[in-house]
């Protein structure tokens, strides 16, 4: 019974570019829950879009833990309060990037700067002339 509505495990890793590794790890700590038939696991189109919010989440920098938690929200307490989750998480990581962000662009400065000084230097250091 595995029809067109479900994948493989290789499919499933091919399709997200992930290794057996992470999608293993995936269900150990239960973001996806796969349909076993002996040692064969399947996905369907809940484990594929849980994927995606997964990656997604990834992406923007979430936890595992912080994407699991909200995952569970939708089970437990429906799709309104998930939603408003997910605003706080989102507001909170906003601000956790706007921070990296600036450090970001302050290490792209200081590296500009000192680059910009080195080169001034060897540019002086070679108009001068040489000792024999």
């Amino acid at each position: 019974m595995t029809g067109n509505e479900y994948i493989g495990f290789k499919e499933m890793c091919a399709r997200f570019d992930v290794t057996p590794r992470t999608l293993r790890y995936y269900e150990y700590i239960e973001l996806l829950s796969p349909r076993k038939e002996g040692r064969s696991r399947f996905y369907g189109p809940r484990e594929i879009a849980r994927m995606k919010l997964i990656l997604r989440g990834r992406r923007f920098g979430f936890s595992l833990e912080d994407i699991r938690q909200w995952l569970l929200i939708y089970g437990e307490k429906g799709t309104r309060e998930q939603y408003r989750v997910w605003i706080e998480l989102a507001d909170r990581q906003l601000d956790v990037l706007a921070q990296q962000r600036q450090e970001l662009e302050a290490a792209i400065a200081d590296l500009r700067d000192l680059r910009d000084e080195t080169e001034a230097l060897l540019s002086r250091m070679e108009a001068e002339p040489r000792d024999g």
